[in-house]
């Protein structure tokens, strides 16, 4: 972890009519660095995500990347960015393989488009595009599937296919949603692991109810209630904090 500051976050606020989903946050993020969003369901970590991808309406804050100002991105402003997300929801084109499902992804380099390069109009991009989706492949432990449909999968598989589509943009900044929703012991373990060596390249914000996840792979935590951040610090520090231990670590979700 680098504490070169990437990302920062100041006075974030997010309001659906009335309420506010958000509240006056702010949030750091350095190079190579693993930050968990933890809270109980509702708390805004989704909305954060939402207003970091384009997809909530941000009332009030401000935005900065390697230090420069930034507005508040679209959708369709995430890639250049450098931003990348995956879903709670898997997301996979069931009738395609692993690699073109890996490469829709790559939006940011396809001149032509996918469509175009599976037709054989660019095959000069394809095979960039082929590249780049093995390597992202590789960094999930999932290159020997790439000719698999998607379908055929099971369900842990899948997860890992889905953080490959998101990391062959080559982002600097990932979103992980609940990558270890759903997962047994043994796959948590893959995911541990995944996690730990995506921040060698890139950094992470981590959104996780997988507490053991959260507590092996994450560098700091910010714990939200009810909109507004209760505690942020160093896993060890905020594992002991009364107030998170009230609203959330000592609450079955």
């Amino acid at each position: 972890m680098s504490d070169e500051k990437l990302l920062s976050i100041k006075s974030l606020s997010v309001n659906f009519g009335g309420l506010k989903a958000l509240s006056n946050m702010n949030l750091d993020l350095n190079n190579n660095e693993v930050v968990g969003l933890i809270g109980p369901n509702g708390a805004g970590k989704t909305t954060l995500f939402n207003a970091l991808s384009g997809l909530a309406p941000v009332a009030s804050g401000e935005l900065e990347i390697n230090g420069k100002s930034h507005k508040w991105p679209k959708a369709h402003d995430l890639v250049n960015l450098g931003i990348s997300r995956t879903l709670q929801g898997v997301g996979l084109f069931p009738e395609l393989t692993v690699l073109e499902n890996v490469m829709i992804g790559d939006n940011k380099n396809a001149r032509s488009g996918l469509i175009s390069a599976a037709l054989g109009f660019n095959t000069h991009d394809e095979e960039k595009m082929r590249n780049r989706a093995m390597s992202a492949l590789e960094r999930v432990y999932a290159a020997g599937i790439a000719d698999r449909r998607a379908d055929t999968l099971p369900y842990p598989v899948t997860k890992r296919v889905a953080i490959a589509r998101a990391l062959v943009s080559e982002p600097r900044i990932l979103l992980l949603d609940e990558p270890a929703g759903g997962l047994g012991i043994e796959d948590t373990e893959w995911m541990n692991s995944i996690i730990h060596n995506l921040a060698t390249q890139c950094s992470v914000i981590l959104v996780e109810h997988h507490m053991d996840v959260v507590m092996s792979v994450c560098d700091r935590l910010y714990v939200l209630n009810f909109g507004e951040i209760i505690s942020s610090g160093e896993v060890e520090t905020v594992r002991r904090d009364p107030a998170v231990v009230a609203a959330y670590l000592g609450v079955n979700n």
